[in-house]
């Protein structure tokens, strides 16, 4: 049954196209394609402009990618930076950008980006429900790089009440259960440490004690988490202000085809469980679907890894399958292939969860804690685990050999995964024995029967602990450098010495988990001019389409400079298509 939403209140109600006939041809303003934080940005934009909007959720539930994600956007000179006295010239995120970038730097886009963003981030704040918090202190990922920043550059969607939501709470996409704490969200920062401190920490353990309370009390009253952090916070705080200017949701409700008339997109049609309806938009259509992590044909012709599709578990959420390509390609557009990557690359673990299905763990945290090495098969380490993921797997891939699978596993000692956690099995006190029987959590008493265990060389395993072990102790790295940039220092322990990142794996037993090429989402998306107005193949504008998020092709050229620049260009861009059809209206 198809969810609908409208309103201001949150109530579950008629939605758009109530009482129509299927087929027939509901109108709008403007219809959204999917209800990540790109989509409704442009919903929530067009709204406020005084614009109709009606959004076409594909999958059950609304939140997107968004949803299950950090909830960071990397927005330089953005105003909670500036407020707090970290002030910089536009010039410093531009070199940065053209030292990263090279000839995949696109002036256009960029300024656009680099201009709006703050605007962006002011619009929300001062009109909608959405708040951000600072990132001050959050790094760029390569900082040896010209222009690179130690932190002014990151905002996070603030932690929001789902009780706000009032029932429509209920339409919000939920993150994974293995990616919470029983149900709970935690949030980056803070808040995860004070959970990682609580047995150090008295003010640590009154914490997680008051945050455990109140999520036992939501349970019995709500039967679900509505202390809302990272990526559900943001996409629930968007979802209200769409709510409260009257933007309507269809959800389970995929667009199948767009209406082209005289060159010119004027609706789509939408696949409902009452039949395919015609909805008409005076303004435009905007494509936000999610890009195409879960699409084997485009994978195969753009992902090297992956030559059959197959070779690749993408952590998005399974709905994002490139249906917002394939619209735009059939009203002609051209998906940019020229990009240095298509994918945003992150290592992934397989965990069978309680109801059989299978989820793509991204490891994102574990890996810059002290104590812990990533392996080949040859017991070999490849690369600096404190590094950005998506820089990790470029060096996992460069280092199998063709025809090789490209999986490594991630190497640690008791005292690591009670401390950190390793993957998808958490710290202490949560029991191991349910990712030790279902295959997840390969432990062993000796390094050398891990080794046994997991299929790698125990000679060559052996060797690259003893070395690591030695230097680890010193708090050096002379094979990668772990440690050696502000970004890795953040992704470490930072009451851990003499190097945050780096420990010793000595005392047993000894866990391992298996890593594969995942992905968060992807780059290659549709040609977009600066007013995320695609482009069709002679490069000028189609009229009345647009795209943001994942099905805009990524201004950052397939680059991975830092931390939300997938959620920062998405909403920064959707705010642009919002402004540009307002515009139009008022034309």
């Amino acid at each position: 049954m198809t969810d609908r939403v409208q309103g201001t209140s949150g109530a579950a109600g008629a939605g758009a196209g109530a009482g129509a006939a299927p087929g027939t041809a509901p109108v709008c303003d403007v219809l959204v394609v999917g209800s990540g934080a790109g989509g409704l940005s442009v919903a929530v934009t067009a709204a406020w402009h005084g614009l109709d909007v009606l959004v076409a959720e594909k999958a059950p539930k609304l939140g997107g990618t968004t949803a299950w994600s950090g909830g960071w956007l990397w927005i330089p000179r953005n105003p909670l930076a500036e407020a707090a006295g970290i002030r910089e010239d536009v010039e410093e995120p531009r070199r940065y950008l053209r030292a990263i970038l090279g000839n995949r730097y696109d002036a256009g886009r960029i300024d656009a980006f680099l201009e709006n963003g703050p605007r962006m981030v002011s619009f929300f704040e001062e009109n909608t429900a959405v708040r951000f918090v600072a990132g001050n202190a959050v790094p760029d990922f390569d900082g040896d790089a010209p222009g690179a920043a130690t932190g002014g550059r990151s905002v996070c969607g603030a932690p929001y009440d789902g009780r706000e939501l009032g029932e429509a709470v209920a339409l919000l996409r939920r993150p994974p259960a293995e990616m919470t704490l029983m149900g709970m969200g935690i949030a980056s920062g803070a808040d995860l440490w004070h959970f990682l401190n609580a047995r150090r920490s008295l003010r640590s353990a009154l914490h997680a004690g008051r945050r455990l309370a109140r999520h036992a009390v939501d349970l019995v009253r709500h039967g679900r988490a509505m202390q809302l952090v990272n990526g559900e916070a943001l996409a629930g705080r968007l979802l209200k202000s769409a709510l409260d200017l009257k933007v309507r949701f269809r959800t389970g409700s995929p667009v199948v085809r767009l209406i082209v008339e005289e060159g010119a997109v004027r609706g789509a049609v939408l696949r409902t469980p009452d039949g395919d309806v015609a909805v008409r938009a005076r303004r435009g259509v905007v494509l936000a679907a999610g890009g195409f992590p879960h699409d084997p044909e485009r994978r195969r012709e753009l992902f090297g890894h992956a030559p059959t599709g197959a070779e690749h578990w993408s952590a998005a959420p399974p709905d994002n399958s490139g249906d917002g390509l394939r619209l735009g390609e059939s009203a002609g557009a051209e998906v940019d292939r020229g990009l240095r990557d298509a994918g945003a690359w992150a290592p992934v673990s397989r965990l069978v969860q309680r109801d059989g299905s299978v989820l793509h763990f991204p490891h994102l945290i574990d890996r810059g804690k002290p104590g812990l090495i990533a392996v080949t098969a040859a017991g070999r380490r490849f690369a600096n685990e404190a590094n950005s993921y998506h820089a990790f797997m470029r060096d996992l891939l460069a280092a199998v050999g063709p025809g090789e699978e490209a999986a490594a596993w991630l190497v640690c000692d008791h005292r690591f995964q009670r401390r950190y956690g390793l993957g998808a099995s958490k710290p202490f006190p949560v029991p191991l024995g349910r990712y030790r029987r279902n295959g997840y959590l390969v432990s062993a008493p000796t390094l050398e029967e891990l080794a046994r265990r997991c299929g790698i060389d125990p000679a060559g395993l052996a060797a690259t602990v003893e070395a690591f072990n030695r230097d680890a102790r010193a708090g050096r790295d002379p094979a990668f450098g772990r440690g050696g940039t502000p970004y890795n220092r953040v992704s470490g322990d930072p009451g851990h010495g003499p190097n945050p990142t780096l420990g010793p794996i000595e005392r047993g037993p000894f866990h391992a988990v298996r890593i594969l090429p995942g992905s968060l989402g992807t780059f290659a998306g549709l040609k977009t001019d600066a007013a995320a107005r695609v482009l069709g193949r002679d490069g000028r504008p189609i009229a009345g389409l647009y795209a943001t998020g994942n099905d805009m092709a990524s201004v950052m050229g397939g680059h991975y400079p830092s931390g939300g620049i997938t959620l920062g260009p998405a909403m920064t861009f959707g705010y642009l298509a919002g402004l540009d059809l307002a515009r139009k209206a008022a034309g």
